[in-house]
């Protein structure tokens, strides 16, 4: 009965309408909190948290780096979720959500890649490095522009979205890549300086921010990405009768 009833709810919220709604009713929420954790996460970085005795203030540019690129990764993982229910239940709100969500990891990859070139400059004395960990983090760029035009480049959205999926699925096998790079090879790049099990080398001074900037991040993709799931699924629709009432509704 519960599994019944989980399944019906799961199949309704892939309905256009509901997810219309639920679409429009979460982003002003989710913007606030990424405005609320993203001032306090801000501030705590450039005022609370002491400079590191051997980087200086230079290091303050992490608290942007650490969440764009767990956000880039995190931000493939859903995708790959949504692929997976996209190509099973062939539920088109879920391919919808997987194609949205490209551009918006392709910009969390890119800020990743950009602050941590301006921080590698002065700690490393290059701009690039080809380090195992940054050749993978370009892949991830590179997979997420493909996935972009091979969706692009099809008429038909519904099966410009299934073959998109394949390859997202496909390229999942990069982010295991990217987490283990430096354990694997002998890199430029620091290890893990956080760990869920175990001692983490960061000081615990420096925790708080990082902490609300990633959870900033989160509720900027959650936002980002209802927000344009939405405009797509309207673009999408705009011929259909219940945007048209939707719009006689709105005038």
């Amino acid at each position: 009965m519960i599994w019944t009833t989980l399944k019906v709810g799961f199949h309704k919220l892939g309905t256009p309408q509901v997810f219309y709604r639920l679409s429009s009713l979460l982003p002003p929420w989710l913007w606030a909190g990424f405005g609320v954790c993203a001032a306090i996460g801000v501030y705590q970085a450039l005022y609370v948290v002491p400079p590191d005795y051997q980087q200086g203030d230079s290091f303050r540019i992490l608290y942007v780096h650490v969440p764009a690129a767990w956000q880039a990764m995190a931000t493939y993982v859903v995708m790959a979720v949504l692929a997976m229910i996209a190509l099973v239940w062939r539920i088109r709100v879920a391919e919808i959500m997987a194609m949205v969500s490209a551009p918006i990891g392709a910009a969390m990859t890119l800020l990743c890649l950009a602050t941590g070139s301006i921080w590698g400059r002065p700690m490393w004395g290059t701009w690039w490095a080809w380090d195992a960990r940054l050749t993978s983090m370009l892949v991830l760029l590179f997979v997420y522009l493909g996935i972009m035009a091979l969706y692009a480049a099809y008429d038909d959205h519904r099966k410009g979205a299934r073959v998109a999926c394949i390859l997202i699925l496909v390229g999942l096998i990069n982010i295991p890549i990217i987490h283990f790079s430096v354990e694997w090879w002998t890199t430029l790049h620091q290890g893990a300086t956080i760990r869920f099990f175990g001692e983490s080398t960061m000081h615990p001074s420096m925790m708080p921010p990082l902490v609300w900037m990633t959870v900033a991040f989160k509720f900027l993709y959650a936002a980002a990405l209802l927000t344009r799931a939405r405009n797509e699924l309207l673009r999408q629709d705009r011929s259909r009768n219940w945007v048209k009432l939707l719009m006689l509704k709105s005038t």
